[in-house]
């Protein structure tokens, strides 16, 4: 299962604590496991390493980052 510090690919739409839209593909780092891993608080940054976003997500909506992956940029309106 995912542990603290590893990357992850977002396979769900979810939003950030504070109301931000990340969708399917954004890769974060989950910074908090909680008990029993049943949720991990996930940061999501920009390329230039400003925190967009931290959220709370299900082992259902992430997946781990593979050697396939490609990094995408998208435009987003707000960085915390």
């Amino acid at each position: 299962m995912f542990k603290e510090h590893e990357q992850i690919v977002l396979t769900a739409e979810v939003f950030g604590d504070d109301g931000e839209e990340l969708k399917p593909g954004d890769v974060g780092t989950i910074i908090h496991a909680h008990p029993d891993k049943e949720a991990f608080m996930v940061e999501f940054m920009s390329l230039d390493g400003g925190t967009v976003a931290i959220a709370t997500v299900l082992p259902a909506q992430v997946r781990p980052v593979t050697g396939a992956d490609l990094t995408h940029a998208r435009t987003v309106t707000a960085a915390l």
